[in-house]
């Protein structure tokens, strides 16, 4: 193993502690690279990840954010699932610290179906395998092309994730705990717009789902089901059949009036109960959020998931 740590810019006293490492580390008999933007400014996470990786020289390239840490056989378990996954990225199971904080995301993230690690790309909370988990082959990290460097607000992981998918790769956990995941308002992960992640996932449902759909029911009257409307390209909104809901006031309504479209007469889409309504669908409900309630009725209509349905929300 070499330990490669790219150091962009920063002004605390991380560089000290580096040395001090890579001390105690070659010792151990383990090689330590260290790389460095010396400007006054950083180039951004994607820049430094790129960095060193570059710099490093392993068959396996092994992530890891500064502010989270690793358990024992993080390496030994993910890189035997790599050998066996060669095009996949590998993520683990991770607890988070503080324990409480962004429950239902870490409930998400340790849960999720071997499937539903392929199907659940399209949901606000990002890669279906968090990046400081990810562990994938140096020759597949190329074929994928790197992070994207454009810096500060830039959702690389995503970016990366996204080309990952569209390239054939393949996503695999290891159901063991391998990560502690730090949770701080201070993470680089806050400075990330949310209309700039809004969009890049509308134009990869777009492109990776509707484009072979010719219609489809948005689930969800309420703001994020019109907000997802709005959004589509004017020949995916064609396709859009009806909103369903469950609340009674919504479906009384009887339709949603697009009211910013040019088109004359403007656009009228029917409101219908979610029992009335013809798959596939675009579920634009929270999941984890209404004590069950939603998944048992999605559960009713014996749907199959990544065929008759994905989750947008």
């Amino acid at each position: 193993m070499e330990l490669s740590v790219f150091n962009d810019a920063s002004e605390d006293g991380s560089a000290e502690i580096i040395e001090r490492w890579k001390v105690k580390l070659e010792d151990a008999g383990i090689p330590v690279i260290i790389g460095s933007n010396d400007s006054s400014q950083p180039r951004g996470v994607g820049f430094a990840k790129n960095q060193a990786v570059i710099q490093s020289s392993g068959t396996y390239l092994c992530f890891l954010d500064s502010d989270d840490v690793m358990m024992p056989q993080r390496v030994r378990l993910q890189h035997e699932a790599a050998i066996q996954h060669p095009n996949s990225i590998i993520g683990c199971q991770i607890r988070r610290e503080p324990l409480e904080s962004t429950e239902r995301y870490t409930r998400w993230i340790n849960n999720l179906t071997e499937e539903q690690l392929l199907t659940q790309v399209f949901t606000s909370h990002g890669p279906t395998v968090i990046m400081p988990t990810w562990f994938c082959s140096r020759e597949w990290f190329y074929h994928v092309g790197k992070f994207d460097e454009g810096g500060k607000g830039v959702p690389e992981d995503l970016l990366f994730f996204y080309k990952h998918i569209e390239k054939g790769g393949e996503v695999f956990r290891v159901d063991h705990c391998l990560l502690l995941y730090r949770y701080h308002p201070q993470a680089a992960t806050h400075s990330v717009l949310e209309g700039t992640i809004w969009n890049h996932r509308v134009r990869f449902l777009e492109d990776r789902v509707l484009s072979y759909w010719t219609s489809f029911t948005i689930w969800n009257a309420g703001k994020q089901g019109k907000k997802l409307y709005r959004s589509l390209s004017p020949a995916n909104q064609k396709k859009v059949t009806a909103f369903c809901d469950v609340d009674e006031k919504k479906i009384t309504k009887g339709f949603y009036t697009y009211e910013e479209s040019e088109e004359r007469p403007k656009p009228k889409i029917p409101i219908c109960h979610f029992r009335e309504a013809t798959p596939p669908f675009i579920i634009c409900v929270k999941l984890d959020l209404t004590h069950g309630a939603f998944e048992e009725n999605l559960n009713t209509l014996n749907l199959k998931e990544g065929m008759d349905y994905y989750h947008f929300n």
